[in-house]
């Protein structure tokens, strides 16, 4: 059916909808008093009609319901829908909003397909508002020698696009032809990437996805960098969207002086409740050059995996597996200070049900601790654990209420260490009932609790607890605990105007009591995990806690202010024969009292004084300060610091970490680490940031780095310079990138590695 020509009518207030063409588009309402389908609207000064074609001169207007038109000029053919327009020609699709202005126009409005010549124009851009991605509201231009339309997809011909502001954009890509589909791709034939009117990289065919989704095969961009171990590094990889549920993608990287890199990454979704991610790291090396001309290998490879699904019969499977081949390649060719020193490989697999106030979990773990660079290390492992838990249920109510919960587990354990080695499979079983009351007297409750503790393990030591025997052995425990909560004491004042409108003091006295028999053989037990730590005790515990909580004036309470200080007296000092003498002692009570150990065979009647504090007066700045003194020494073992602030622009965080233990427990420590900066990674201008990691007592800046970015409104460069030195690693590396807001960044400086 021939379109039929309207005059412009007055708008209507009334919009409908109507369903995209391109599912990437978003539903949308139409315009007030659009024209309906097969109907187009004019406006000019004047009209002449020549049989089906009209001739309209002086401030032309056509409109169809998708399209508008504007120019000088035009000629239209009602019959077959040609449209030929001059002079100041503006066209808009409403549907996918792209805007272009161009000499002379020929446009089809039946099957809205058309030739632009002279043009330019706008299209939005996909705003990707994820971390380290630069952002910006400017829409795409784009210039060239003439563009065509066929139906939903744009050919521009001998021009550019960018996002930056025109008349001179920071950078463009040119091309003698770019194929655009709205809201779906765009491909860019024989392009040049230009910097500053600079030509810097050549590709001959560019995609980008304009999908909110996107998903599409690809080569990735090339990356460079420098490093004074490695020489030169070049990269480049392939990404393969294999169909909706899967892809991989698969990098390469030449280092000059050591040889190839290799990153596998194999994502998938096989159903809605099912998910994996699988990561492969590797170099092969050609060793590091010594001084005297030898080389020392260094390569080898680490894999990471990890998934989750939804199992039949209201299970539900969570796991990780992670492998490094050796520590000494961990050291010297991961990019981050924090997974370079931590030596450590952990993975564990759970499949577990809840129900009620039962739960069910069936899991798989192995851990791996590396002692040195020589691949010296302990190796833990579960092959499989089945724990049954049941938290507290009320039994009764008579008297006094009665809880009762259980904890249960039953498995297959191995410990391997350079030392000694237990058989592939070690059984072991530990059951463990509990009872619990509360009894409430005046203003304060007293809660205790009675549990027996069964514990059966296959394999232990022999009497100089060295030598591991296939000889099983129980143990029968029994737990006395009692909780005292007296009131807490609490005052309410004004508060300083600075802080907010009330102020409230609170102190909360806590002690404890618990008592543990029935473990005389506690140096025969091979140590797995935390069940092993259990020794007999009969000690008490006290602990204070100050807060301060401030009402601002719009009704918000927070805690500004808290200080916890707790110790506890040890009425059997030597735990019923637990401890060691002259060297470190790992036991329970210790580890669930404070991270650092100070248990060094010397029997003992008190522990540390843990003292923990938390100060932030205002929602950007925080301080917390952890320390413990211990009365054996007279001294502060240790200290930890964290504080972080920001205002506005400005952001620091500190961080000191000191111990200074009994040798026999733990080697000294003294470190500081901080960053300090300015800006954000989406702050138009300057920003620059210094981060370091200093060892005192070896007077080392173990590691640094420096950031540099300059962000404009399209765009955006960052410069890294970075230092690595400790163990056997002595490295500088330098590292840049340059971000195009909404797409994405190019070059060797990660996001993950970024400051900021």
């Amino acid at each position: 059916m021939d379109a039929q020509l309207f005059p412009r009518p007055i708008p209507k207030s009334t919009p409908s909808t109507t369903a995209p063409k391109n599912p990437n588009i978003q539903l949308s309402p139409l315009r007030p008093n659009a024209p309906g389908p097969n109907e187009v609207y004019v406006e000019a000064v004047s009209q002449e009609s020549e049989g089906p074609v009209t001739r309209l001169r002086g401030k032309v207007t056509l409109e169809t319901t998708d399209s508008l038109l504007k120019a000088d000029e035009v000629d239209y053919n009602e019959k077959t829908g040609d449209a030929f327009a001059r002079g100041n020609v503006y066209f808009r699709h409403f549907t996918s909003n792209e805007e272009m202005w161009a000499e002379r126009v020929e446009y089809n409005v039946t099957d809205e397909t058309g030739k632009f010549y002279a043009v330019r124009g706008s299209a939005p851009g996909k705003i990707d508002t994820r971390p380290g991605i630069l952002t910006t509201t400017n829409p795409f231009v784009f210039q060239g020698e003439w563009a065509e339309r066929l139906k939903d997809r744009y050919v521009l011909h001998n021009g550019f696009l960018t996002n930056c502001k025109l008349p001179r954009p920071t950078w463009t890509l040119r091309a003698p032809k770019f194929d655009i589909i709205p809201d779906d791709r765009a491909i860019a034939y024989k392009a040049w990437f230009r910097v500053f009117k600079v030509p810097v990289f050549y590709t001959p065919v560019f995609y980008k996805s304009l999908q909110r989704q996107p998903r599409k095969s690809g080569i990735l961009t090339p990356n460079i960098g420098n490093s004074s171990r490695r020489g030169k590094m070049v990269g480049a990889g392939y990404y393969w969207a294999i169909n909706r549920s899967y892809d991989a993608s698969y990098r390469a990287q030449l280092f000059t002086q050591r040889g190839f890199a290799h990153t596998i990454d194999f994502r998938g979704k096989p159903r809605q409740d099912a998910s994996f991610n699988f990561y492969l790291y590797g170099v092969n090396d050609r060793g590091l050059l010594l001084q005297d001309g030898t080389r020392r290998k260094e390569g080898g490879f680490l894999l990471s995996a990890d998934g989750r699904a939804k199992l039949p019969f209201g299970f539900e499977a969570r796991g990780i597996v992670n492998y490094l081949s050796s520590f000494r390649f961990r050291q010297a060719f991961t990019e981050t200070f924090n997974e370079a020193i931590f030596s450590e490989v952990q993975s564990v697999g759970v499949a577990s049900k809840h129900w009620s106030s039962y739960a069910l979990n069936i899991s798989f773990s192995r851990k791996e601790n590396f002692q040195n660079l020589d691949d010296d290390k302990i190796t833990l492992r579960r092959l499989p654990q089945v724990e049954f838990l049941s938290r507290d249920r009320l039994l009764t109510r008579k008297v006094l209420p009665i809880w009762i919960s259980l904890e249960s587990t039953a498995g297959l354990m191995r410990r391997n260490q350079p030392l000694y080695q237990t058989r592939a499979f070690v059984q072991r079983a530990d059951f463990e009932p509990r009872i619990m009351t509360a009894i409430k007297w005046k203003d304060f409750s007293i809660l205790p609790s009675y549990s027996i503790r069964e514990t059966y393990v296959g394999s232990s030591f022999d009497s100089t607890h060295t030598t591991v025997l296939g000889q099983n052995i129980r143990r029968h425990a029994r737990e006395l605990g009692i909780d005292i909560v007296p009131p807490s004491l609490a005052k309410i004042s004004k508060a300083p105007k600075w802080l907010g409108d009330k102020m409230k003091h609170v102190i909360e006295p806590r002690a404890s009591f618990r008592y543990v028999s029935g473990i005389d053989d506690f140096k025969s037990f091979i140590r797995f995990d935390e069940t092993e730590l259990l020794s007999n005790t009969q000690e008490a515990e006290v602990s204070l806690t100050n807060r301060l909580y401030v009402k601002k004036a719009d009704g918000q309470v927070i805690e500004v202010f808290s200080w916890q200080v707790w110790h506890r007296r040890y009425f059997d000092p030597t735990f019923g024969g637990a401890l060691t003498a002259d060297s470190r002692n790992v036991l329970l009570t210790g580890v669930s009292l404070t991270g650092y150990s100070f248990f060094s065979g010397v029997a003992r009647h008190y522990s540390p004084i843990v003292s923990a504090m938390r100060v932030a007066p205002l929602g950007n700045v925080g301080v917390e300060w952890r320390t413990d003194y211990d009365p054996l020494y007279q001294r502060f073992t240790n200290s930890s610091v964290n504080a972080t602030g920001r205002v506005n622009k400005y952001f620091v965080s500190l961080g000191h970490a000191y111990v200074r233990n009994d040798p026999r427990i733990s080697p000294p420590f003294n470190q500081l680490n901080g960053t300090l900066g300015i800006g954000n990674e989406t702050r138009t201008g300057w920003s620059a940031a210094f981060s370091a990691y200093y060892d005192f007592r070896q007077g080392v800046m173990q590691f640094a780095t420096t950031q540099v970015s300059y962000n404009k409104d399209c765009c955006g460069l960052s410069v890294q310079y970075r230092r690595f030195s400790f163990g056997n690693r002595n490295e500088n590396q330098f590292r840049i990138a340059f971000a195009i807001a909404n797409i994405g960044s190019f070059g060797t400086l990660k996001r993950q590695e970024r400051i900021f």
